[in-house]
C-alpha cells in the first residue's frame, strides 16, 4: 500500500508502470501476469484480431503518412467521397493498427517519456498523449500527460461526455463500462492513479495502457482480467472513435492542448 499511495502521490507527474508484450505474426501475444520482481512466463496467445505492419513498416514512415492520410480524407470529404463515420474509422483504424502496437513491449517506468517506441521507458501518460500526438493530434504532450485522469479526460474529450464509473465490485463496474461504451476506442481514466485506452472491438473490451504490473510494460490485455483495472473502482471514460469534436479538429489539423 505504502508503494502504490507513493505511485498516486505523485504518478501523473512523471507517469506510471507498464507490462511487456509482443506483436508477433499479426498477433498480440499477451505475458502471464506474475509478481513484481519475478520472472515473466509466457501464456498462450491471445488473438485480439488486430492487423499491424511492424515488419514492414517503420515507426517513422508510419508517422509520416499521416500527414497525407488526413489532407487525403479531408479532400475526400470536401467533393462527397467520402463520409464522416469512414474517417472516424479510418482514424480509428490507423490508431489502433499502426501506431500502436510499435509499442507493444515498451518497458514501463513511473519517470519514462521516451518518444520512440521500445527506446527507453515510458509512463501510463506519456504513453498517451504520445501516441495521439503521433497519430497528428496537435497538443503538449508533456502538458497531457501531467494532467490528473479526471482533466486528461476533459482535454480528450473536447467538450463531449465524459462518462464517471463508480461501482462497488469489478463485476458491476465491467457491466456498467460495458453498457456506456461503443464499438471503438475510448480513453479511460482509473481515478487518480491510472490511464489507458479501452478498445471495444466486436464486443470485447480491451485495455491498451502502460502497464505497472508485472512485468512493467505497454500491454493489450481483457479489460475483465486486468490487474490494474480490479485495483480500481471509479473510472473516467471518453469516446475517442466516435468522437466528432476531437476527429475533426483533427482533421482541419487543429489544437487540442
Amino acid at each position: 500500500m505504502f508503494i502504490f499511495s507513493f505511485l498516486l502521490l505523485f504518478g501523473f507527474e512523471h507517469e506510471m508502470p507498464v507490462k511487456i508484450e509482443s506483436a508477433v505474426e499479426n498477433s498480440i501475444v499477451l505475458e502471464s501476469h506474475v509478481p513484481m520482481g519475478e520472472a515473466s512466463v509466457s501464456a498462450k496467445p491471445l488473438k485480439f484480431g488486430l492487423e499491424t505492419d511492424l515488419d514492414t513498416v517503420s515507426y517513422a514512415d508510419t508517422k509520416a503518412d499521416i500527414g497525407q492520410l488526413r489532407v487525403r480524407l479531408g479532400e475526400s470529404l470536401k467533393h462527397g467521397d467520402v463520409s464522416f463515420d469512414s474517417i472516424k474509422a479510418e482514424f480509428t483504424n490507423h490508431l489502433v493498427d499502426k501506431i500502436i502496437p510499435h509499442w507493444y513491449g515498451t518497458p514501463w517506468s513511473f519517470g519514462g517519456h521516451t518518444a520512440v517506441p521500445n527506446q527507453g521507458k515510458i509512463a501510463c501518460g506519456y504513453f498517451i498523449s504520445t501516441t495521439l500526438r503521433d497519430m497528428g493530434i496537435k497538443l503538449n504532450r508533456y502538458k497531457l500527460a501531467q494532467q490528473s485522469p479526471i482533466d486528461e479526460a476533459k482535454i480528450i474529450s473536447c467538450g463531449s461526455a465524459i462518462y464517471n464509473v463508480e461501482q462497488e465490485s469489478p463485476e458491476k463496474a465491467l457491466e456498467e463500462i460495458d453498457s456506456l461504451t461503443q464499438e471503438g476506442l475510448h480513453f479511460i481514466g482509473f481515478d487518480t492513479g491510472h490511464v489507458g485506452y479501452l478498445l471495444k472491438r466486436k464486443g470485447a473490451l480491451l485495455l491498451i495502457h502502460s502497464n505497472y504490473f508485472s512485468p512493467g510494460a505497454v500491454c493489450i490485455e481483457p479489460l475483465e482480467k486486468s490487474r490494474v483495472f480490479k485495483s480500481f473502482s471509479k473510472f473516467h471514460l471518453v469516446d475517442i472513435s466516435n468522437n466528432d469534436v476531437l476527429i475533426q479538429r483533427w482533421l482541419n489539423n487543429g489544437i487540442v492542448l
